[in-house]
């Protein structure tokens, strides 16, 4: 090494040396919001996993001497109309939330972003075909569209799933044709392509891998937006269907009593609230940490 790089080496800041994704991690745990999303979604992993052994009761099991009861040492959520363990049912009700989010958002990526990378980087017939279909999906609202979709395919969760994340979709295979559109034009593109690589391979592995970030950000917002989504189809009735627990169904029920028996609405709602709004932090906090520009 001559004398004249050391300067130039000693310019070069500690940063800038890390990897892209030691950078956006330290980016993200600087978020004070992002951090605190992360520490509310870890806990309700936490609980819907080892659920058993959280609970104190069995969340289907009824008794009659305990309806609707409000919140005590014993039941520290309360109970319902049919007597059952509010608490248990939170936590079970976040299995069937969290599962909904994260296999609905897995859907949505694995259709959409195929086709979507298709689209932009194809062009021509292709493109036009997949983004007039793409336009008449979107036309359609999503909360809508997985109404109609989950009351098609009969009410369960696992339709319910399937339907948000069709509904899903046409946001991901519009995202990721931008993104494409936007990266195939770089040089480095143009230099795998003057290498003589083929298409499918400039297409894996030099344009997904650089849109990557801006799917992860929009995946992430969109788990929110599932859970919602599967809250309201079990609330009326086309999602987890009873006595299994559900925010939704919890929900639907405690319509009934929210003069007697607040406590069988506050819980259940108050999860979904907690959820959702983590995610919209860890969301905005993984867009600014997986922004270029961002020092």
């Amino acid at each position: 090494m001559t004398d004249a790089a050391l300067p130039a080496l000693a310019a070069i800041r500690p940063d800038e040396l890390e990897s892209p994704a030691r950078r956006a991690l330290r980016r993200l745990f600087k978020r004070k919001g992002a951090v605190v999303g992360l520490a509310v979604i870890a806990t309700f992993v936490v609980l819907a996993v080892f659920a058993p052994l959280i609970v104190p009761y069995d969340p289907i099991a009824t008794s009659w001497t305990l309806v609707r009861k409000p919140p005590t040492a014993l039941h520290w959520f309360g109970t319902d109309d049919l007597g059952r363990d509010i608490l248990s049912r939170v936590v079970y009700g976040a299995r069937a939330s969290l599962t909904a989010g994260a296999i609905s958002v897995g859907i949505a990526l694995g259709v959409g972003v195929p086709f979507g990378l298709l689209s932009g980087y194809s062009g021509g017939f292709v493109d036009a075909l997949i983004s007039r279909i793409t336009d008449a999906m979107l036309a359609c609202p999503f909360l809508i569209l997985a109404i109609a979709l989950a009351a098609f395919l009969g009410p369960s969760l696992g339709n319910a799933m399937i339907a948000i994340g069709i509904s899903a979709t046409p946001i991901f295979v519009r995202l990721t044709r931008g993104q494409t559109m936007s990266v195939k034009v770089e040089d480095y593109v143009e230099a795998a392509r003057a290498m003589g690589n083929p298409r499918w391979r400039i297409a894996l592995f030099h344009i997904l891998p650089n849109i990557m970030p801006a799917l992860l950000v929009q995946a992430t917002l969109s788990i929110a937006a599932a859970i919602i989504a599967e809250a309201a189809l079990s609330f009326l009735g086309l999602g987890q269907q009873p006595p299994a627990p559900s925010w939704g169904s919890m929900l639907n029920a405690a319509q009934r009593f929210l003069t007697n028996a607040p406590w069988m609405a506050l819980w259940p709602g108050l999860a979904i609230f907690l959820v959702v709004l983590s995610f919209n932090l860890v969301g905005d906090g993984l867009r600014d940490a997986l922004d270029p520009r961002e020092r």
